[in-house]
């Protein structure tokens, strides 16, 4: 096993240095020897054998039972030094055959009626609410940032991102209806309904996060102008003049795409139209990283836009705007593991040793799908009809101009931060 393990490194490494050093006190060295130097340590034979037959899996797993040890560098630097190699996905023929038998078994695993669709969204985020106080930006942000500029903090950055999402959304008039679907703790509802002047429902199926943005909505007196549901998208009546939907599409399931534009379409006003933040893969179809479906989004899928728009056009409806972020979100989960691990200690307190190392292990890994691996960011705007929207893209930005405007107006320097 230990020849095995040394040939497979030494065919992945092209570029950096990766040391490892074996539960039998054996080191491997691999890579061409320059910067970065990497070197982790495996404590027993059994997490060396399940790390080489599954790394994908199993290299998480070790690092959280500390079975995997870092002696030089962090488990952020092992995962950018490996994830960065060309081919390192397809280097195992364990990995390959294991990938094929995820890609058969993945529909399975991704068909999300209602009241699995509940579990799946409880697991992740009715943890106990503290934790996500460490990290998030105090409006509870819990997706990709919009970098406007380099050195901007992420408050702004997140500000940022829901003025550039409600410009999409072409807001025309006030007290237009909106639909928030998976509307998180209502940080992006609440924007809409006192900067956009729009009348929002949001629906989620957290019940931690739906107590937060009801609280919310009453403590800034927006309780008539956002109203929050526990709700699945699929029951909610119509008809809506926008609808938006923030890093929630990744749960949908790849069998219910046609379910989810269908039920947009039959939601949306004759003129209304749609935003959808999600993250994608530039690559073609492939799975949930294994990993992340076990442990952190249960029924999650990252879907390729090709996978997508197929079931917006059968829907009967318009793509009128495509956007890809690329690397907004690598720097907004690198921000994410920075504040995290600088209250890691607390995190212990609220948790435990093993979930600590689950989620720096987490943040890492999807920073470096960002930079290294193919995963994106879209928005989507989506129409009943084309004419719904300008024809050229200027509006957006003076649509932006606008809306800062009318936050410089409403809100307090310290609110306009997020706080």
């Amino acid at each position: 096993m230990e020849r095995l393990l040394e040939n497979l490194l030494k065919r992945v490494m092209q570029h950096g240095t990766l040391t490892m050093i074996l539960a039998s006190g054996a080191r491997i060295t691999a890579g061409d020897g320059n910067a970065p130097h990497v070197t982790a340590r495996f404590t027993t034979q059994a997490a060396q054998r399940a790390v080489f037959l599954d790394p994908e899996l199993c290299l998480g797993e070790a690092y959280m039972d500390g079975t995997l040890v870092m002696e030089e560098g962090t488990i952020t630097d092992l995962l950018d030094v490996l994830m960065s190699q060309p081919g390192v996905n397809s280097a195992s023929l364990s990995g390959r055959a294991l990938a094929l038998a995820r890609h058969a078994w993945r529909r399975v695993d991704q068909f999300n009626p209602r009241g699995r669709s509940q579990r799946n969204v409880a697991h992740h985020y009715d943890i106990d609410k503290k934790i996500y106080d460490l990290f998030l930006d105090p409006d509870r942000q819990y997706s990709c940032a919009y970098f406007e500029h380099p050195g901007q903090s992420l408050e702004e950055a997140q500000l940022a991102k829901k003025r550039h999402l409600a410009a999409k959304m072409v807001f025309s008039r006030e007290d237009m209806k909106v639909l928030d679907i998976g509307c998180g703790w209502g940080g992006l509802g609440l924007y809409l309904a006192q900067i956009a002047q729009g009348q929002v429902t949001g629906v989620t199926l957290s019940k931690e996060q739906l107590e937060i943005a009801r609280q919310r909505a009453e403590t800034a007196g927006l309780a008539r102008r956002a109203d929050f549901r526990f709700q699945d998208y699929r029951d909610v009546q119509g008809p809506f003049d926008r609808i938006v939907s923030v890093g929630m599409f990744e749960h949908v399931g790849v069998d219910h795409y046609g379910e989810f534009f269908r039920k947009v379409r039959e939601l949306l006003d004759e003129d209304g139209v749609m935003v959808l933040h999600a993250i994608g893969r530039s690559d073609p179809p492939g799975i949930t990283n294994p990993f992340i479906a076990k442990y952190i989004f249960p029924g999650g899928y990252i879907p390729a836009l090709s996978e997508v728009f197929p079931h917006i056009e059968r829907a009967g409806l318009v793509v009128t705007d495509v956007e890809l972020l690329r690397l907004h979100y690598a720097e907004t989960l690198r921000i994410w593991r920075e504040r995290f691990l600088a209250r890691r200690d607390e995190a212990v307190r609220i948790m435990d040793e093993r979930f600590c190392r689950m989620w720096e292990f987490y943040l890492a890994g999807s920073e470096m799908g960002f930079r290294h691996q193919g995963l994106n960011v879209f928005q989507i705007q989506i129409a009943r009809r084309q004419e719904a929207v300008p024809l050229t893209r200027g509006y957006i930005e003076k649509e932006e101009g606008r809306l800062r405007r009318i936050e410089e107006q409403i809100l307090s320097p310290m609110r306009l931060a997020g706080e």
